[in-house]
Order: structure tokens, then C-alpha cells, then sequence
């Protein structure tokens, strides 16, 4: 998994609170275990049409949001089905951070188990950084060092991590990678077991 430290980028403000995770990625998409290529299906209903066609007045086809990595969302994100396909599709389409006033729980422990940030802020200062990614500057800054979120004029909103999240977030470790960890210590046990269980090993 790529460390996540801070991400400097374009802010979408995504103004629909309940998005889930069937809006995020409808299941017509979910006949792949890959993660590349689900970008086509991110928000599929939101972004064309019964054609096909870009619905152009969507946010993330508009082209001052082009290439955005932040997405400024309503509240209770990520609600619905649990489907790890969701931050997949978010990360594939380039979005490696979420701001919100809340996720869902399963949707949230998704998101950090495949590197993509959720960042939880209150009420106010949602609405200040969705009024400012409306402006003609959408750039914002999120370190997760510092556990601040920078708004495009420059205001600085903290935000609260679980310390253990937030450390493997920074080293880049999905759960195969914090097991790897102890790489030695499961060589070594088994080892001993392969002395005090040869059987097992048939």
C-alpha cells in the first residue's frame, strides 16, 4: 500500500449527503477482484446519462475539477452495501482523500485498509471547505503528520485519527504488510513446530 503523508490537490465539493456505496460504484461493476479500470464506473449514475454521454452540470465532470484527488462530501458517506470495489473505484479515478462530517464504519475501515484517507471535520468546517472548492482557487493541502487540512484560502482545520490508523497510513502497511512485519518471528515459529509437529508438515 503507498504511504499516505500529504496530499496536496484539487478539492471536488460533492454536495449530497447519504452517497452510497452503490452510488459510489453500481454493482454492474463489481464482477472484477481487480482494482485498476473501476475509474469508468466512480459515480456512473451521477456522471452520464441514459447514453452514455457526460452529464456535464455533475461536479466531477466539470472541467475546473478535472484531476482531483479531494473529494468534499455530505454526510454519512459511504453508507450501504459494504464493498471494498468503493474506495477502489475512488482511488482508481485519482481521489485519495474523502472530507466529511462522518462514514460509515464499514466503508471508513475500507478506506483505510486499501490507503485512501478519510478525514472527519465538523459541521462548519465542511461547509467552509465545500464553499471555498466552489471559488476560482481549489486547492487544499492534507497532512496526516500533522492532522491538518489547509483550505484553499489558507485556513487551517484540524482533525482527529485513531494514532494506530494514522501510523500505518504513514508507512504504507495494508494488513499483509503489517504481518510481513513479523516476518521473523513466524519463521522461527515455524520452525518449532516443524520439529514438534513433523506430521504437519506432510
Amino acid at each position: 500500500m503507498k504511504a499516505f503523508t500529504r496530499l496536496d490537490g484539487r478539492a471536488a465539493p460533492l454536495e449530497l449527503a447519504n452517497i452510497d456505496t452503490d452510488q459510489i460504484i453500481p454493482k454492474q461493476f463489481l464482477k472484477t477482484v481487480e482494482r485498476e479500470g473501476l475509474a469508468k464506473g466512480l459515480f456512473y449514475d451521477f456522471r452520464f446519462d441514459g447514453e452514455g454521454d457526460e452529464i456535464k452540470d455533475f461536479v466531477l465532470n466539470k472541467p475546473e475539477y478535472k484531476g482531483a484527488s479531494v473529494l468534499i462530501a455530505g454526510d454519512n458517506f459511504g453508507c450501504g452495501s459494504s464493498r471494498e470495489h468503493a474506495p477502489w473505484a475512488l482511488m482508481d479515478f485519482g481521489i485519495m482523500c474523502v472530507i466529511s462530517t462522518s462514514f460509515a464504519d464499514i466503508f471508513y475501515n475500507n478506506c483505510f485498509n486499501n490507503g485512501l484517507l478519510p478525514v472527519v471535520v465538523k459541521p462548519d468546517e465542511l461547509a467552509l471547505l465545500m464553499e471555498e472548492a466552489k471559488g476560482g482557487n481549489h486547492m487544499v493541502s492534507v497532512d496526516l503528520e500533522a492532522q491538518t487540512v489547509i483550505s484553499p484560502s489558507g485556513k487551517t482545520i484540524a482533525f482527529d485519527i485513531d494514532p494506530v490508523r494514522k501510523e500505518k497510513m504513514l508507512k504504507g502497511l495494508d494488513a499483509i504488510g503489517e504481518t510481513l512485519m513479523h516476518g521473523g518471528d513466524i519463521d522461527v515459529y515455524e520452525s518449532k513446530r516443524a520439529i514438534s509437529q513433523p506430521w504437519l508438515e506432510i
